[in-house]
């Protein structure tokens, strides 16, 4: 399904009820409710109430209220029921469109994108914990509309744009980051740019759907991740590495929080990094090494007394046993 037939199932339902172009329905609180939490419930279950009452098909909505001006489908509690509507304003495939009010280029540039590359901006840069005073229902009207109105493309070309000049900025912080400091700082990076991720993907799931995942054969996640690995990981794997080899073997430099996030985020990232340190990749994800057979039991032997040496030095004597 392109975007141009998205816009048209719109044009001529005969339910009262609001559904969105991939005939979720907000008002029962399905894929609404979930992506926005229960302010979007709140908002389909408004719609509802409104389509019960007769609320005549093409009437603008607000975009504070976080939907298209225009775009819902004719209900039958209509005046007039549906066949009366369609045959005053003679709705058909070509004419459904203008039920949504334009938006040339330029709205998009000087109006709808200096919107999403705000939000974006605030979500990029966000702490764990932090509030973003963004209205996620707006921003995610915004996409839904520059989609309806065949922008997908620029949309998407300013979106791996925008995200691709942040993390180049977050690569050149980290290179200039001492070795004491490198590592908490790359595993702040990851974890802030996959907390984001969180937010972005889903307010841009109308634009995934019909542009990126129909047109392009890609996911936005994936495209989004490969960004970061392309821009972050690779350029500094390979003074990372050596780091997180040394940390392993000197107990307690780096928590093991910040240890276990770093190897399992690399491997999201690029599971063929494994090969680099399989002994540390193995310690935080499963099924790594092969298994294990009878002949290696004295070595594995030797590696639990060793640790338990480590362990003794660092304070840890009272229960400790060497086998």
């Amino acid at each position: 399904m392109d975007e141009e037939s998205m816009e048209e199932e719109g044009g001529g339902g005969g339910e009262p009820m609001m559904d969105d172009q991939n005939h979720n329905n907000w008002g029962a609180g399905g894929y609404g409710r979930h992506l926005l939490g229960s302010a979007a419930g709140q908002l389909g279950d408004r719609f509802l109430r409104e389509a019960a009452a007769g609320t005549p098909a093409g009437t603008e909505l607000s975009e504070a209220n976080g939907m298209l001006q225009g775009c819902e489908p004719g209900g039958a509690s209509c005046k007039g029921g549906a066949g009366a509507i369609a045959a005053a304003i003679n709705i058909n495939a070509s004419t459904s469109k203008f039920l949504m009010n334009v938006i040339t280029i330029e709205d998009y540039k000087s109006t709808y994108w200096p919107k999403l590359d705000s939000a974006i901006d605030q979500l990029l840069t966000q702490s764990p914990g932090d509030y973003i005073p963004i209205s996620y229902e707006q921003i995610y009207s915004c996409v839904y509309k520059c989609v309806c109105q065949q922008h997908s493309e620029q949309m998407y070309s300013d979106l791996i744009k925008k995200i691709t000049n942040h993390l180049e900025r977050v690569s050149k912080e980290l290179q200039a980051s001492p070795p004491d400091l490198y590592i908490e700082r790359f595993n702040v990076a990851l974890g802030q740019y996959m907390g984001a991720l969180q937010s972005i993907v889903p307010l841009f799931i109308y634009m995934n759907k019909f542009y990126i995942e129909t047109k392009l054969n890609r996911d936005l996640r994936d495209d989004l991740i490969k960004l970061f690995t392309e821009h972050v990981a690779e350029k500094h794997i390979y003074n990372l590495m050596p780091l997180l080899l040394e940390a392993q073997s000197t107990p307690f430099q780096i928590t093991p929080s910040t240890m276990a996030n770093i190897v399992k985020g690399l491997y999201t990232l690029r599971p063929e990094w494994v090969q680099m340190a399989p002994a540390l990749f193995s310690k935080f994800i499963p099924n790594i090494l092969p298994p294990a057979v009878e002949s290696e039991l004295q070595e594995y032997a030797a590696q639990d007394q060793k640790l338990q040496r480590e362990l003794m030095q660092n304070g840890f004597t009272s229960e400790l046993r060497i086998l």
